[in-house]
């Protein structure tokens, strides 16, 4: 394995660990019941400043929510490349590796969202129609920081344009950083629920960096 396969590789196995321990505070760390009906939240002191800093805003929620779908199209749109290459190649083994990669990689980011749904670490601060919701981490959050960077990741390996390139990484950016920012404000998740999201998503995107990269040096 190269050195660079090694570093990012590395640094995935960091971001998970890192995640792990910070999921574990969380849980016994400052646990105070500031959440709706009482619930408990770890590191209470800092979220529930952050919290009253930023107030709720339903609105960035709704839109947010709505947002959270362009992660979804981009993951069907490489679903619909992946079914292509199979019906005209005629065989799973002919499909590249990087889009089967890519779709055990997406499975493996919606088992994960489903897990802490199943296993609420945090609820939300506020209750979403009458109810307590999961918290922990932020799907939103996970999702488009696990999805978009796929995005600029694909276009360097398939498009030979360096200006679209460049466009491509602007605007996933762009739209990455407003969507993990709005989440932030809309008070509708405690910071300690991003922060997990983002320690999550960049270890889950490095192991998929790693494992095409792998792959490239196998080819």
């Amino acid at each position: 394995m190269k050195e660079n396969e090694k570093r990012i590789v590395t640094t995935g196995i960091v971001y998970i660990v890192a995640f792990i321990i910070w999921t574990m505070l969380i849980q016994i760390v400052d646990v105070q019941a500031i959440g709706p009906n009482g619930t408990g939240v770890g590191f209470a002191t800092w979220n529930s400043w952050f919290h009253g800093l930023t107030g709720v805003h339903m609105v960035i929620y709704h839109i947010t929510d709505w947002l959270g779908l362009v992660p979804i199209f981009v993951c069907m749109g490489f679903g619909c490349v992946g079914l292509m290459q199979l019906i005209k190649r005629r065989s799973l083994l002919k499909v590249d590796y990087d889009i089967m990669l890519l779709g055990i990689y997406y499975v493996v980011v919606i088992a994960g969202y489903l897990v802490f749904e199943m296993i609420p670490i945090n609820y939300r601060p506020i209750l979403i129609e009458g109810r307590l919701e999961a918290s922990y981490p932020s799907s939103t959050t996970l999702l488009v920081l696990c999805v978009m960077p796929t995005v600029v990741f694909q276009s360097r390996r398939r498009i030979h344009h360096r200006i679209t390139i460049h466009m491509i990484k602007i605007m996933t950016a762009l739209f990455s950083v407003m969507m993990v920012m709005c989440r932030l404000i809309s008070g509708v998740h405690w910071l300690s629920d991003i922060v997990g999201a983002c320690l999550l998503s960049y270890s889950l995107y490095s192991l998929y960096c790693a494992a095409v990269k792998y792959c490239d040096k196998k080819e």
